[in-house]
């Protein structure tokens, strides 16, 4: 007994990748129904549902069929319980239940629970249950009512309260399904529609802890309430900022007489913050992501890479992941042992999990990109491409990173490359780290210590 349990807590990754996968799966069969189907097109496929279903499961947002177009309202529907669900994290959802039933949720799963709200083992589940859902609910039920008030001027009530509901649940779980083939295209001038979109992304890539965190400390003021913050909140809020600023002005400069040339000033600068902000892995577009330069896709990628913050709706090697290696580098160079930081000093596991983490997601996304460009442009010699390079480097880090971002390229994908984009949603969904820990049988004590001896670094 003190095995098993002792796995069960080492390991409840194991237990999210199942989940995850029967949830995939009960939303391939769901798709594959002719009541899912959209009028007047063509049966869905076993493959274009695994691929629809694993997006909106892993909240990223790339699509091989037309939304709207492609699947009835039925079918749009399972797509929006699969990005409910699969965003604010199935065991949230099922052990909520269990308490409000008045049964005990077992050790598993108190683990899982544990582990994807990155509360201590200590905690009172039961509030944070509570409260992780009340937040989502008040959070998404205001997007819902703002983008309905809005959307009443443009369609019918039904309509109008349909989309304003699919797309307030798909911002804040950061999905990027959209019911409209230009995504958001359509309101790039609209103040209240990217305002709104923007909010609910933000919130919902901050992370559920560090919303507990600013519920609980709010009260005390802005001076009292950020000094009682956890480190976690503080380094989420200052690196959010921090990266959502960089996305913005390096947009707005980049395509200053690009894409953003003949927009007003008020218009250039909305336009360039919510493509800053959707990159955080979200998915939605106010622009053709095909016309914009290459500079600006780059600097799209790096920022799709780090993503949100843990136990978000949001996916990349995270926020917080960053500013603790940008710490350990800055204070390397000072000559520093430790980082020291808001009076806290960070731990070197810490350290040694986030440099794991960057190098495991660098590593799968090259093996991907590998992949990718040997089964879909193999062929075709380097003079020929034309950027093609540069869309599959793209979609290689969409995929990952759970964004949805896309030039253009998901549509053209063979067989080998949708199921190639398949399984990097899957891992970044769950995470690298955590689908090599679910697979791993148990730690391997070494006995023998031989004498150390430091390579040459940098």
């Amino acid at each position: 007994m003190p095995q098993l349990t002792g796995s069960i807590v080492k390991y409840p990754a194991r237990n999210l990748v199942t989940w995850y996968l029967v949830l995939i799966m009960l939303g391939t069969l769901l798709l594959t129904l002719p009541i899912c189907r959209g009028s007047g097109s063509t049966n869905v496929s076993l493959l274009d549902a695994c691929f629809t279903a694993t997006s909106a499961s892993c909240v990223t947002g790339l699509a091989v069929r037309s939304t709207p177009h492609g699947f009835s309202f039925w079918g749009q529907l399972v797509i929006l319980c699969l990005i409910q669900v699969g965003g604010i994290g199935i065991m949230t959802i099922t052990t909520f239940t269990m308490f409000n039933l008045g049964s005990k949720p077992s050790l598993r799963a108190r683990a899982i629970l544990t582990e994807t709200l990155g509360a201590s083992d200590d905690a009172d589940l039961k509030w944070i249950l509570r409260h992780v859902l009340m937040v989502t609910g008040i959070t998404e039920g205001t997007g819902f009512l703002i983008l309905l008030v809005r959307n009443l001027f443009l369609y019918d009530p039904l309509t109008a309260a349909w989309h304003a509901l699919f797309h307030s649940i798909s911002a804040f779980c950061n999905a990027g399904f959209a019911l409209h083939d230009d995504s958001l295209m359509q309101f790039q001038g609209d103040v209240v529609v990217n305002l709104t979109i923007s909010a609910l992304i933000i919130v919902g890539g901050i992370g559920f802890p560090v919303m507990v965190d600013l519920h609980k400390n709010f009260p005390l003021g802005i001076t009292r309430g950020w000094q009682n913050l956890h480190i976690h909140s503080k380094f989420m809020l200052t690196g959010t900022a921090f990266f959502l600023l960089m996305g913005f002005s390096g947009t707005l400069f980049l395509e200053w007489d690009g894409v953003l040339d003949q927009m007003p000033l008020w218009k250039k600068m909305m336009v360039a913050g919510f493509h800053s902000v959707t990159c955080r892995t979200a998915g939605f577009n106010t622009i053709d992501l095909a016309s914009l330069t290459n500079a600006t896709l780059f600097i799209s990628m790096i920022l799709m890479l780090i993503g949100a913050g843990p136990c978000s709706t949001g996916g990349g090697f995270k926020v917080s992941t960053v500013v603790v290696m940008a710490l350990h580098a800055w204070k390397t160079f000072q000559g520093s042992t430790r980082i020291n930081f808001a009076r806290r000093t960070i731990p070197n596991e810490v350290i040694q999990a986030a440099t794991a983490t960057a190098l495991l997601f660098s590593v799968v996304a090259i093996a991907a990109l590998t992949m990718l460009l040997v089964v879909e442009q193999s062929s075709i010699p380097h003079p020929k491409s034309q950027g093609v390079f540069l869309d599959a480097a793209f979609e290689v880090v969409s995929a990952l990173g759970t964004v949805g971002l896309s030039t253009g390229l998901t549509g053209t994908l063979s067989i080998m490359g949708k199921l190639i984009i398949i399984a990097l949603m899957f891992l970044g969904r769950i995470g690298p780290i955590s689908v090599f820990a679910a697979l791993s049988r148990s730690e391997r004590a070494v006995p023998v210590e031989y004498p150390k001896e430091e390579p040459l670094i940098g």
